[in-house]
């Protein structure tokens, strides 16, 4: 049996349900049975009280990589679920590039399986959306959907040509299935591992220019438009993208964008050099696409925040800075980072809220997302206002590649409650 759980004096904020105040969320059953009044003959098995905290929906976190099947040695479901919780991440849509690919339902199973023993049963498999993410043969989407997969994407491999392409989002939309795309042609990026700007410059370093992600967006966004999918981009990094969206949503195209966290943060000019934790793909550009991303999330152009949560060992990142893998293990920045944006005065506390859960809700289509009564209890209890330092006392990825390691971060998860489950409590 399932505990009843009873959260008093918080900050309740849900911005599906409009409700923004001081009140109590009452959970039986692994469902939220009330929000504000209690339930006639209500007994608490567990109370939680939220003084001074918020309560809001858990988060749902649009791009993971978690690193199994296939590479256990970075990471695991079990080690990035613990840190998941432990940001208020009760969702995770985990990318198709594993080893072996999601092209097939048995993969997708596999995953499936690895949540389940993990205790962390809310991961939802992209299927690959070209078998092998080869980019040359359409996968079985229709299987893979049946197996459980949310939506269809290739990760950050390129699709070999326009007609394939064509071809894949015609199929995904014959299923009513989401097509998760992350703009950069690969070729133009020829290998590149930083913006093509200033720093690319003085160091001499590969670069990749903003038209690898304005080009591949221009030309999927006239795909859409021909075939009708639904499209999903993924990871924007620079100004012309968010124009492209924001032209796109105003003449009627069914199509959403997110952008990482540390893409509101960082620019070229924040790179340390030779310091390979600042080594991501799409690259970290300039003030102003930096300025830009925001605006566009404060305007709704772009309508949520993910991690884009990449682990990794130490040997990945050693070496010269072309040579290292990209990527960030983000899971745990990811909600200091958006209540930073708050502190700005970028966004309100409800805006950032809704980037991390009703709007992931919607593009996914999943009910969740909101205290809704009669949905699933996924619930995130946090500090707006209490200082932590990012080490090795308190990480709990197995990934330490954070360009924020050492920093001081606002803002903490205290619970985290999944499906009615309590399953993360501070120390």
């Amino acid at each position: 049996m399932m505990k009843s759980i009873h959260i008093k004096n918080g900050l309740l904020i849900d911005p599906v349900n409009k409700v923004n105040q001081i009140g109590d969320l009452y959970i039986a059953n692994g469902k939220i049975v009330s929000v504000i009044n209690a339930p006639y003959g209500f007994k608490a098995d567990e109370i939680i009280d939220a003084v001074n905290k918020v309560v809001c929906p858990g988060f749902i976190d649009l791009s993971t990589r978690l690193r199994e099947p296939g590479q256990s040695r970075k990471a695991t479901f079990k080690s990035e679920s613990v840190a998941a919780l432990s940001g208020g991440i009760t969702t995770m849509c985990l990318q198709p590039d594993t080893n072996p690919v999601v092209d097939t339902s048995a993969v997708a199973e596999l995953i499936k399986e690895l949540a389940k023993k993990a205790g962390y049963p809310k991961i939802f498999p992209i299927a690959a959306l070209t078998q092998k993410l080869e980019g040359t043969e359409l996968s079985s989407m229709l299987s893979l959907k049946q197996a459980g997969c949310i939506a269809v994407g290739n990760a950050n491999q390129p699709v070999r040509n326009l007609l394939i392409l064509r071809r894949a989002m015609e199929y995904a939309a014959s299923h009513d299935l989401l097509v998760m795309f992350r703009p950069n042609d690969y070729w133009l990026g020829n290998n590149g591992c930083v913006h093509e700007g200033y720093f690319a410059t003085r160091y001499g370093l590969p670069s990749i220019p903003e038209a690898a992600e304005t080009i591949a967006l221009a030309q999927c966004l006239e795909l859409a438009e021909l075939t009708g999918c639904r499209v999903h981009f993924g990871q924007l990094s620079c100004k012309r993208s968010v124009i492209k969206i924001h032209q796109a949503k105003k003449y009627g195209l069914q199509v959403s964008a997110d952008v990482a966290a540390h893409q509101l943060h960082l620019t070229e000019n924040s790179i340390i050099a030779f310091d390979s934790n600042y080594h991501v793909i799409p690259p970290l550009r300039t003030d102003a696409d930096l300025q830009y991303l925001r605006d566009g999330l404060a305007i709704g152009t772009i309508n949520s925040i993910c991690s884009d949560h990449q682990p990794h060992d130490v040997d990945a990142k050693l070496g010269a800075f072309p040579e290292t893998e990209p990527g960030i293990s983000s899971l745990e920045t990811l909600l200091p980072l958006m209540l930073d944006l708050v502190t700005q005065n970028i966004i309100t506390l409800e805006q950032g809220i809704a980037t991390l859960t009703s709007n992931p809700a919607r593009v996914l289509r999943i009910d969740s997302g909101a205290l809704t009564v009669g949905f699933s209890a996924d619930v995130c209890v946090f500090d707006p206002s209490l200082e932590w330092q990012i080490n090795t006392d308190n990480w709990k990825s197995q990934g330490h590649n954070t360009p924020f390691w050492g920093k001081t971060m606002k803002g903490r998860v205290t619970h985290t409650i999944q499906s009615g489950h309590l399953a993360f409590t501070a120390s």
